[in-house]
């Protein structure tokens, strides 16, 4: 612990705060919801007193430090931002007051992005696996370290600072992204321009490869992200404990998930997810690579023009009511470029593939810097 530093339990520099106001029908408030792993604080939804199942509420000011009681050790705490002053809240989000003339709300704010306040909320969090929640007496009596209120504050400017260059960096990052990406698609479109429209059936027509249940062995299954960030994996599922139809993926598929191909779930299947399997609403395409390569499909059904097909093909109301049709996807009109200029737009995708990966590896770095420099301060 460093010179003039302290150690001082959380009850003795934040206050329980406590405005409970009448819930009428007729009026409409703003709810919070907390997200995890420190990322703030936020607008849940507007919603009538009519829809509350409470005749009262704890109401929440700008600057309060809200917990939830349920995932408080998965970090999910933070500040009342001015924009949710007002706001009502249940018991399970207890409200405190920070005394600024000891603590700065902002160190505060700082610590409690650190890996070790998650592990005082760890400890205070008491409960068989489903009930798990913050116990708040035990939370008050954890202790933080408590540099000089001068000294917080010279912290608080200099973390500040760095966020504040940190948070321009991703934003530069964010920004060449999409022009990266409006660039590939303006490339796209002078393809379209010399393009022959064929038929989905003609191009990549659908290929089924069911697989035979065994109750005894375990199948890989493959996933699809929405808005085209491509597949995952899922856990293996044993024979016996599934009732699906099973059928195979090859590396080089054009796979959609019918429930979600109008939001952009479709992807071409990886060397890594070769062999793995998807239920009957995993709509694989083989394509005719005399033709068409898989990812200029992909990309196609990722613009506006290719996903309006992909929603006109999929009939019903949202979410899982919309089902893109086999038929309906087989009589979908594609462009084909020129074969040739499809290999030469692949290199793009490629080239994009490998700056995206390097930036999500420099994101991740990115993301260590803070939590490195707070680790070294209240470990010090």
């Amino acid at each position: 612990m460093k010179n003039e530093w302290t150690n001082v339990a959380l009850g003795e520099v934040i206050e329980r705060r406590e405005n409970f106001c009448t819930i009428f029908p007729e009026i409409q408030y703003k709810e919070v919801t907390v997200s995890l792993w420190g990322r703030g604080v936020r607008l849940r939804k507007r919603i009538l007193g009519s829809e509350i199942s409470a005749a009262k509420r704890n109401q929440a000011s700008s600057g309060d430090f809200i917990i939830s009681k349920i995932d408080a050790r998965h970090g999910a705490y933070g500040f009342i931002p001015n924009e949710l002053e007002g706001a009502v809240v249940s018991n399970d989000f207890p409200l405190f007051r920070v005394n600024s003339e000891v603590l700065c709300p902002r160190w505060l704010y700082w610590v409690s992005k650190s890996r070790f306040f998650i592990d005082l909320c760890v400890r205070a969090s008491k409960g068989t696996t489903n009930r798990v929640r913050l116990k708040e007496s035990l939370f008050l009596n954890l202790v933080i370290p408590l540099p000089p209120l001068f000294e917080q504050q010279r912290l608080v400017a200099g973390l500040d600072s760095i966020e504040v260059r940190l948070n321009s960096i991703q934003k530069l990052r964010d920004d060449s992204e999409l022009e990266l990406l409006a660039a590939l698609r303006s490339a796209f479109h002078k393809l379209e321009a010399e393009s022959e429209l064929l038929p989905m059936g003609e191009v990549a027509p659908l290929v089924r490869r069911e697989v035979p249940v065994e109750s005894d062995v375990n199948y890989p299954e493959l996933g699809i992200r929405s808005f085209g960030k491509g597949t995952f994996h899922k856990p293996p599922v044993l024979g016996i404990e599934t009732t699906k139809r099973l059928f195979e993926i090859h590396e080089g598929d054009l796979v959609f998930n019918n429930v979600f191909a109008w939001e952009g779930a479709v992807a071409v299947a990886q060397t890594v997810d070769n062999g793995r399997v998807g239920s009957h609403r995993f709509i694989t395409c083989v394509c005719n690579s005399e033709l068409v390569l898989p990812e200029i499909l992909q990309f196609y059904f990722l613009t506006a023009a290719g996903l309006e097909k992909i929603s006109q093909a999929s009939p019903g109301g949202a979410g899982r009511n919309r089902t893109l049709g086999i038929k309906k996807l087989e009589r979908i009109l594609v462009p084909i470029p020129p074969i040739e200029q499809q290999y030469d737009f692949l290199r793009l995708l490629k080239l994009r593939q490998s700056i995206l990966k390097h930036r999500a590896k420099a994101h991740f770095h990115t993301e260590a810097v803070i939590p490195s420099i707070l680790d070294r301060i209240l470990n010090c």
